[in-house]
């Protein structure tokens, strides 16, 4: 053969050969590397669930906290510095809950992160809306009581803002987004139904709170919170404010102290010695408690083990 023709046909196999590396191996590369999904940070464990939820697969989420930690007074580890810098998206509940928040993020220096918060358009119960319903608040901000995440219909307001940031970040996936929203809104709906049903039968619904954070669960499920030991995360209830509660609970013959896993239980411990009350203790967060890993088993967990104590009192 002679060169020039031979020389040709091997530019051509060549070529052939490159065009088929080019299309074949990023191929057979993708089909065997798993795709990574989208980086998403959460400050608490609430917002990991919802997240994961809608997002499924397509999402890797990093909680911040843990379910037995406290959201008031976290202190973020290097660790979080590390997450926040690799995430599109940085989903938190506001109002001042999270106060810790804005210095990790400007910390991280990441221009790209979006930072989502859950609670817009929420209404908020403050301080003085909590005694007017005859719920007492306390802790909460200038803005309002930040727990809202503990009444579900609070909770598909958080849900549908993480559906809208997580198809902005993906608009490819935008409606395995979507489905994935309508089917877990279904089942939120059929527990608050279940719920409200297991409460409606209640001849007494006072309680004790140990911190503010039970105003949204009582005023949906119709729950009465006289009195509050702890009004300010962090702080002691003096010894007046303790003789003070334990006046208004024989007064009003209290026979149930909500407290929470995530605090001490001097002070519920204290009450039920000295007024022969029962304490429950419940759980803020998912993962606090056993069997309160999703929103879903927590919420049914809190309003059980609440509805069964009152029952019992």
């Amino acid at each position: 053969m002679p060169a020039p023709v031979l020389r040709s046909n091997l530019c051509a196999l060549l070529l052939a050969l490159q065009l088929l590396f080019s299309v074949v191996v990023p191929a057979l590369v993708s089909a065997n590397v798993p795709n990574e999904g989208l980086n998403v940070v959460v400050t608490i464990p609430v917002l990991k669930d919802f997240v994961e939820q809608v997002g499924g697969p397509r999402v890797l989420v990093t909680s911040l906290l843990k379910g037995y930690e406290n959201e008031h007074t976290y202190s973020p580890k290097p660790s979080d510095l590390i997450a926040v810098r690799k995430a599109r998206l940085l989903f938190q509940v506001g109002i001042g809950l999270e106060v810790w928040v804005s210095p990790l993020v400007k910390n991280a220096g990441g221009s790209a992160l979006r930072v989502v918060t859950t609670s817009t358009g929420i209404g908020l119960i403050g301080d003085a809306h909590a005694a007017e319903d005859g719920h007492a608040g306390g802790e909460s901000t200038a803005e309002g009581n930040p727990h809202v995440w503990l009444d579900p219909a609070n909770a598909v307001m958080m849900v549908r803002h993480i559906t809208e940031a997580l198809i902005q970040a993906d608009p490819e996936h935008a409606e395995e987004y979507r489905k994935n929203q309508a089917a877990y809104l279904t089942r939120l709906d059929r527990l608050q139904v279940e719920l409200t049903g297991r409460v409606k039968g209640l001849a007494d619904r006072q309680f004790v709170a140990h911190h503010p954070a039970w105003p949204y669960l009582a005023r949906r499920f119709r729950f009465d919170i006289v009195g509050t030991i702890q009004l300010q995360s962090g702080g002691e209830p003096s010894a007046r404010h303790i003789q003070e509660l334990i006046q208004t609970m024989k007064r009003h013959r209290v026979k149930v102290v909500v407290s929470e896993i995530q605090l001490s239980q001097k002070f519920p411990d204290l009450l039920a010695k000295e007024t022969g009350a029962r304490v429950v203790v419940l759980t803020t967060l998912p993962g606090g408690l056993p069997r309160t890993d999703t929103y879903l088993d927590m919420l049914r967990y809190n309003v059980l083990q609440l509805v069964n104590a009152l029952e019992a009192a």
